[in-house]
């Protein structure tokens, strides 16, 4: 017995982008594949929510500019295209009010659960660290009271992972800094 397996057709950025403006829900795109973003918990929304209040009441006014997840970051290389909706961003480049997509973010951070910890880990990980403008790549887990900083180190890129409630996170560029008790603070953990 043999049976045809169909492949989905590929979207081009342009349907993909034109798409997300009409869709009601949110989908990352991997070189054509459009994957739906499903919904997170209390705690994951808490912990993005208190990122960004903490970013902006820091930058307000100021160049650089946190942005919740609905602002898609493209990363580009050679024929890798990808589009992803990080749960916060620090952009400290020009903008224009109506920008739905940005490529040259500064700070990205990506809250971990269950079900998303292995791609923000994995995929978007090495995807965002080929990114020329970023200084950090942070990874916030929603289980347990752990921050992981992904900095440049010369040419390579290495992780510090903080659990201290007085660490802090300072982001050079933006100007700001966070601190692990503060992005926990009201969460339980």
């Amino acid at each position: 017995m043999s049976f045809a397996v169909q492949n989905p057709p590929l979207a081009s950025e342009e349907e993909y982008l034109a798409g997300e403006i009409a869709s009601e829900g949110k989908h990352e795109y991997l070189n054509g594949m459009v994957y739906n973003m499903g919904g997170g918990t209390m705690r994951h929304s808490a912990l993005a929510v208190r990122i960004v209040s903490l970013l902006y009441a820091q930058l307000r006014g100021k160049r650089c500019q946190p942005y919740n997840s609905d602002l898609l970051v493209g990363v580009r290389r050679g024929n890798d295209l990808r589009f992803y909706y990080p749960d916060a961003t620090i952009h400290c480049g020009p903008v224009q009010v109506d920008t739905r997509v940005i490529e040259n973010p500064t700070v990205l951070f990506e809250v971990l659960s269950e079900s998303t910890a292995r791609t923000d880990t994995g995929e978007k990980r090495l995807a965002y660290l080929t990114i020329p403008t970023l200084e950090a790549y942070v990874l916030v887990d929603s289980a347990q009271r752990v921050v992981t900083v992904w900095r440049r180190v010369g040419e390579a890129w290495a992780p510090a992972v903080l659990t201290a409630a007085d660490a802090v996170l300072t982001f050079a560029e933006a100007g700001c800094s966070l601190s692990v008790s503060d992005i926990y603070e009201a969460t339980g953990l």
